[in-house]
């Protein structure tokens, strides 16, 4: 039988690999450095993706740590999949096991690819303080699950721990983080409510990094935005 790295390996093609690498940044000292990638679209990897849907957590595993991105890819939307069909104690185990593999979830479509479908759905009734831990990881992909997971909690109209988490993350370094805090605390506002984003912001948004507030801002009126972005909003609100 066809292995899926040998499927992924069919429709490889180098032209479009060499594009990728240099959008995934994995140059060198970039946040990608050293990832290799096969060229493959998200759309032919998820085909592939229901061709093996009955893997086995211990194939997956050794999909998922792989040094070719795609075959990490592949696991994390067989993942996902898996996740949406199984009983609680699966579930609890493929949670387990995304955890215990997180450096191999190094860059920012492995991440928003699966992080609130697996670590979000799981947690959504449970006790959140994982989140905490990755948001003051070392590692910029746990910073980056963190804030991730919580799109799904955004999804069913709750946003408090965006909020924990994005206080966290602000004083944080990295564009990539700035840009997923930003996301999410738009998404609180368009999905939610956009005063319940604002309470946040009145009390935040002078100290944000500029990419993290744009984010933010991105749906409000040209006016509002102006505000935001003179230092023109007064505190008027508390979390």
């Amino acid at each position: 039988m066809t292995t899926p790295q040998q499927q992924l390996k069919k429709l490889a093609n180098p032209q479009k690999a060499v594009v990728v690498a240099r959008f995934f940044k994995t140059g060198k000292g970039e946040y990608g450095e050293g990832d290799i990638f096969l060229g493959i679209t998200v759309p032919a990897i998820r085909v592939i993706a229901k061709q093996y849907a009955d893997l086995t957590l211990k194939e997956i595993e050794k999909l998922l740590q792989s040094k070719i991105h795609e075959e990490r890819l592949l696991a994390l939307i067989i993942l996902v999949n898996q996740f949406k069909i199984v009983d609680e104690t699966k579930q609890k185990q493929i949670f387990d096991m995304y955890l215990a593999n997180t450096k191999y979830i190094n860059n920012w479509d492995l991440v928003d690819s699966s992080a609130e479908y697996i670590i979000g759905n799981y947690l959504i009734n449970k006790p959140k303080t994982i989140l905490k831990k990755l948001a003051q990881s070392t590692s910029i992909w746990e910073r980056r699950i963190a804030i991730m997971a919580t799109f799904q909690f955004i999804k069913q109209k709750q946003y408090e721990q965006t909020f924990i988490i994005a206080e966290i993350l602000l004083k944080d370094t990295h564009d990539l983080i700035h840009k997923a805090v930003g996301w999410m605390l738009r998404e609180v506002g368009k999905r939610i409510d956009e005063s319940i984003e604002e309470i946040f912001l009145q009390q935040h948004y002078q100290k944000m990094p500029r990419t993290m507030l744009r984010y933010a801002i991105e749906r409000f009126d040209e006016k509002k935005r102006k505000k935001y972005l003179n230092g023109e909003i007064k505190i008027i609100n508390k979390v």
